[in-house]
This record gives structure tokens, sequence and C-alpha cells, in this order.
């Protein structure tokens, strides 16, 4: 599902495609165009957005997902999360 709320309705494990890059390349390209901005506006403040964006997503969306998914999926889960890294 690419639901992030509702983990349950996932029936398949996805593993290719953009998936052997990253576990996670929804959120990866969100904080890629999030670290674009702050290029482009500069100035050090502007720096907190991409690093409070990562930090609520692995503790808010990613590590509850990845709960999820591992209760749902068992060991085939944990084999890819072995060989895929979160980010990238």
């Amino acid at each position: 599902s690419v639901h992030p709320i509702r983990l349950q309705q996932s029936r398949v494990l996805v593993t290719q495609g953009v998936y052997r890059i990253s576990r996670n390349p929804m959120y990866l390209g969100l904080l890629c165009w999030l670290l674009a901005l702050a290029c482009y506006l500069g100035g050090p403040w502007v720096w907190f957005g991409p690093l409070l964006l990562l930090g609520w997503l692995t503790r808010f969306q990613i590590l509850p997902e990845e709960r999820a998914l591992r209760a749902r999926f068992g060991i085939p889960y944990v084999q890819y999360c072995r060989r895929v890294r979160r980010w990238c």
C-alpha cells in the first residue's frame, strides 16, 4: 500500500525498482527537494528545515512503519532491511 497509515492493507513486499536503492524513496525525494530549497534560499537557518524533517520522518513515520512491516512480512522484511539502507 502506498498509504503510509494503512499498512495492514499491504499485500506484497516491494523490493524491486527504486526500492532496491532506498527503503523510503518517497521520503528521500521529499528530503532532497527540501535540501534543494535550502540551497536555493541560502543562509544558515534554512538548514534546520531538512534536519527537522529528517528527525520527524524517522521518529514518527519510518520507525512505526518498519515495526508494522516487520510484523506483517516477518523474515523477508528483515532480510530486505539488511540489504537496503533506510535512506540511500
